[in-house]
């Protein structure tokens, strides 16, 4: 029976990738037409819908049925689909249904899965922080392979060093060893808090960017991290380098006003004295740079690029226009 048993579960391995002939089906798992067949409603018995067609190019292949029979995945399907769960589980969703149905699925997941697999997955969900949801960009997603995160993660948990290839549109690829600390997932895409030990600093890495990661054999005291947090640590530099457009702005009220008034993605503030601060922001265009400054509600004056200075004033223009011939009151 368990010869059986593994035999229709290869055969349904077979079926969930693609459509096959009888004889290629018959001649992967090394058995007779007849045994073949017996397979066949073995499965349709399990609740698997597999339809066949006859003629020259017939075959089997799954369909769709009206239950929800079993899947069988691989090992990268298995580890992919439980990294998926695991953040919607998170509530980065923003629907409690949702992530009320991840986590009874995940616990499911988890408990069948091999140690081996397990490990991957508990090591990319303990690595992982969430960035916040109230800030966003019209940049295009940037997915990354799976088993480059379990890498990753896998390194973050062993303290290990590891020798990444970091792709760089002026300059070409870059080969580094870094100490990995955390990853963050913001807005479905990954950034990677490491410590270069060439060049002795923190670096926020766009997992995008690494072509490779290679495991080292090294193992690292932790530092401690810049500002002991860090989703803002990774904040503050896409607001200070990784956006289309940058501007400095002074702003004429308290430095801790005006911190209380943005997200940290969306600028990075200092102190000028006791009355303004100085704004580093950034976005992918001026017109949502200029959105964030009407927002912010408080006197302020630009200090670069000339381009959103010209910017604000043809805005100026046609606001004043709009309300020409408007009676006050």
């Amino acid at each position: 029976m368990a010869r059986t048993t593994s035999r229709v579960l290869r055969l349904l391995g077979l079926l969930q990738d693609r459509a096959h002939t009888g004889r290629e089906l018959a001649e992967r798992l090394g058995v007779t037409d007849r045994t073949l067949r017996n397979d066949i409603r073995r499965l349709r018995e399990l609740g698997y819908p597999v339809h066949a067609t006859r003629g020259a190019v017939g075959g089997y292949r799954l369909g769709r049925g009206t239950t929800m029979p079993p899947l069988l995945l691989d090992d990268d399907e298995a580890v992919a689909v439980a990294v998926a769960i695991g953040l919607a589980e998170d509530g980065s969703t923003g629907l409690t249904d949702i992530t009320d149905h991840a986590g009874r699925a995940l616990a499911k997941l988890e408990q069948i899965l091999p140690k081996r697999l397990q490990r991957k997955v508990t090591a990319l969900g303990t690595a992982t922080d969430i960035g916040p949801a109230t800030t966003g960009s019209r940049e295009p997603d940037a997915p990354v392979p799976a088993a480059l995160l379990t890498t990753l993660a896998s390194a973050v948990r062993d303290g290990a060093t590891v020798l990444v290839d970091i792709e760089d549109t002026g300059t070409g690829s870059d080969t580094a060893e870094i100490e990995p600390y955390r990853l963050i997932n913001w807005q479905r895409r990954w950034y990677l808090v490491a410590y270069s030990l060439r060049t002795h600093s923190w670096r926020a890495i766009p997992v995008a960017r690494i072509s490779r990661a290679t495991p080292g054999e090294r193992r690292f005291a932790a530092r401690a991290l810049p500002g002991e947090d860090p989703v803002a640590f990774v904040m503050r530099d896409i607001a200070s380098t990784g956006w289309k457009v940058h501007a400095r702005v002074t702003v004429l009220a308290p430095a801790e006003t005006v911190i209380a008034r943005i997200n940290p993605a969306v600028g990075v503030v200092e102190p000028v004295d006791d009355r303004s601060c100085a704004l580093l922001t950034g976005a992918d265009a001026l017109e949502t740079i200029a959105i964030y400054l009407s927002m912010l509600m408080m006197d302020f004056r630009v200090d670069g690029p000339p381009e959103l200075v010209d910017h604000l004033r043809t805005l100026a223009r046609r606001y004043t226009e709009a309300v020409a011939d408007v009676p006050e009151g």
